[in-house]
Formats: C-alpha cells, sequence, structure tokens
C-alpha cells in the first residue's frame, strides 16, 4: 500500500521561454534556481451596483480575473542573461514579454504541477542593501508584471 504525502515547496525551477534570435541573451544554468516564488494569485475583481429603489444591500458582481505580480527571489547571479534582460528594459525602455514555467518537482526532478505564466516583463529589479554587518548571501528581488498564469 503506498503512501502519499502532500508536495514539498522547495523543489522547483524556473524556465524562461527566451528565444536567442528575439532577445539577444540566451539563458544560462543559473537562470532556473530561485530561493522563491512569489505571486502565484488570482483573484476575482467585482462591480458594486446599487439598485434603484433599494437600500438594503449592494449587488456586487464579478468583472474580471486578476493577477498579482510575480516576485522571484535568488542570490545574486554575476552572468545572468535574465538579469541582462531586465536591465535592457529599464535601460533601453525595449520591454519584451516571455513566456516562462514554473515547475514543482518531484524527488526524480520531474513537474508535479506546472504554472505556465503568459506575457511576463520586468517591473522591478532590486538588490539587497549591503552590510558589513551581516554574514549572509547578497539576495536579487525581480518583480514581474504577466498576463495570466494556467496550470498545466
Amino acid at each position: 500500500m503506498a503512501t502519499y504525502y502532500p508536495p514539498v515547496s522547495f523543489h522547483f525551477k524556473v524556465e524562461f521561454g527566451f528565444k536567442e534570435e528575439l532577445h539577444g541573451v540566451a539563458p544560462v544554468e543559473n537562470d532556473i534556481m530561485f530561493q522563491s516564488v512569489g505571486g502565484l494569485s488570482s483573484e476575482m475583481g467585482t462591480e458594486t451596483i446599487k439598485e434603484g429603489g433599494e437600500n438594503r444591500f449592494e449587488h456586487e458582481l464579478p468583472v474580471r480575473t486578476k493577477f498579482a505580480n510575480l516576485v522571484l527571489k535568488r542570490g545574486v547571479v554575476t552572468d545572468s542573461s535574465l538579469i541582462k534582460w531586465c536591465l535592457n528594459s529599464f535601460q533601453n525602455l525595449e520591454i519584451r514579454p516571455v513566456d516562462l514555467e514554473i515547475k514543482l518537482l518531484n524527488k526524480e526532478h520531474e513537474p508535479l504541477m506546472t504554472w505556465a505564466v503568459k506575457q511576463a516583463w520586468p517591473k522591478k529589479w532590486a538588490v539587497e542593501d549591503l552590510s558589513a554587518m551581516d554574514s549572509k548571501i547578497l539576495i536579487e528581488t525581480l518583480e514581474m508584471r504577466y498576463q495570466y498564469f494556467t496550470i498545466l
């Protein structure tokens, strides 16, 4: 009899759909490893309608789905095509959205779940403060806007 446990959240990778001829950069192995991924959430936006002559309540109707910004964190990588793509967006205003996949992996490194994120583009890039008082890895954060995601 097999025992099944919920999957662990720490075994994952992020794969960007860069096409070298389109973006001028090719992904490197370090660009799939992240410390954390946040923002995989969706929320139904609503609109409130007041009915004429009825003051006891309002109707709240669904309008459209909203998606949070995707937030990726990792240790700073010195030669990253992903960061070159981001900086090109910020410095040259060349916004070139890419599709990406976030894959939750099992112990054999095979995907258990895949979130397909469509048309992501960099909105913010930050490196945490440098401090001689701390002995820790320098973390960079990439915040991305995207159209939507689906679960494959």
